[in-house]
């Protein structure tokens, strides 16, 4: 598909651009929505045949396609999108319409003489993930079972809870995860843990932890002024990421260091200068008060070009010829001369921040 100039159909640069992504976008799932729709193929081996990631092709298919994706695990809805498929903490509709009979046999006095994994062959599932399953959504059915097969003498000599070990190797994880904004990959890092593994027992054993989190996350996203290192309502922190510090860390050094323009440290470090103009005016807002001479408190809508006193570029480009002006008094337009500056220009610069070498003699 191509796309006309912008001048001729009158769609911005960036719409065009959106457009381009979004039609790069379709072409790279067609294959695999192609053997979705049409073949019972599991989504991993979609997406390893057509070379995509699996999660890439599961969001696509969710936004784009979520017709397929209902009418795949037999879920009917007037309107697909109405439908919310996963939402945090609780099972999504696809986990429960395929698991929702054999929770319902292991509430069942009929099925209660088998075990979990007797159970979930019965279904057609995979009996760990049946109990993983019961143990985050029905923990109660876990229990009352549990009970009635004591009684019975029935029950096997399987432990059942967190074992001691298990605990202790978790308990430091735990509780940084608790106390802090640390997110759960953050944590299983310093802790030297695997994320999957701590993830899966903080969901068995620690639901009020996890609980904890989302109110503190559901209260973020209420929040209209952010904080940097502040946590967010998607769970990450409110800073830049490793990598875009890391691009930037030069230009940064050069901005924060010499009097050098915007246009010379984006010329030396290849940096584009949008890019840095942004990331500075969003995360190193305080240097781009100083380097504008700006002082006291200004809002954020504030126009900061306006605002501005003395800016540090500035003062370094007149700095010699001011120095000499004050050593050697003479006419500021034989000083501007000498320089290489505009007379007026220079004057005004002059009467603005330096009234006491601009005497009323001086022409």
């Amino acid at each position: 598909m191509t796309f006309p100039d912008s001048k001729e159909n009158g769609f911005s640069p960036r719409e065009l651009a959106g457009m381009r992504r979004r039609c790069a976008l379709h072409g790279k799932y067609e294959q695999a929505v192609a053997l979705y729709a049409d073949t019972d193929m599991p989504l991993c081996r979609i997406a390893e045949e057509c070379q995509v990631s699996a999660g890439g092709l599961k969001n696509y298919l969710r936004r784009y396609w979520r017709e397929l994706v209902l009418r795949r695990h037999h879920i009917e809805a007037d309107d697909p999108y109405s439908i919310k498929l996963v939402e945090a903490g609780k099972q999504s509709r696809v986990a429960h319409q395929k698991y929702r009979e054999a929770v319902a046999a292991c509430d069942s006095m009929e099925y209660v003489e088998y075990n979990l994994s007797q159970v979930a062959r019965k279904f057609n599932l995979d009996g760990p993930a049946l109990a993983n399953f019961m143990r985050v959504h029905y923990p109660d059915i876990l229990t009352r079972r549990e009970a009635v097969r004591v009684r019975l003498g029935i029950n096997e000599p399987v432990w059942h809870g967190a074992r001691p070990k298990c605990m202790e190797r978790y308990a430091e994880a735990t509780e940084l995860y608790r106390t802090t904004d640390m997110s759960l990959p953050e944590v299983a890092e310093a802790c030297g843990i695997s994320e999957g593994g701590f993830s899966q027992h903080l969901r068995f054993y620690h639901k009020e932890v996890l609980e904890q989190k989302r109110e503190r996350r559901r209260s973020a996203q209420t929040e209209t002024r952010k904080t940097r290192g502040a946590l967010l309502g998607n769970g990450r922190k409110y800073a830049p990421s490793a990598e875009i510090e890391q691009k930037y860390a030069q230009a940064l050094a050069l901005y924060k260091d010499t009097a050098l323009t915007m246009k010379e440290i984006v010329s030396r470090t290849g940096v584009s200068a949008e890019g840095f103009r942004f990331y500075l005016h969003k995360w190193h807002k305080e240097l781009v008060l100083e380097r504008s001479g700006i002082t006291g408190a200004t809002s954020e809508t504030a126009d900061l070009r306006k605002a501005r006193c003395r800016m540090k570029s500035v003062a370094a480009k007149y700095e010699k010829a001011i120095e000499s002006l004050r050593q050697h008094p003479r006419p500021v337009t034989r000083v501007a001369a000498e320089f290489g500056f505009q007379p007026e220009t220079f004057r005004n610069y002059l009467h603005k921040h330096e009234p006491e070498l601009v005497g009323s003699k001086r022409k």
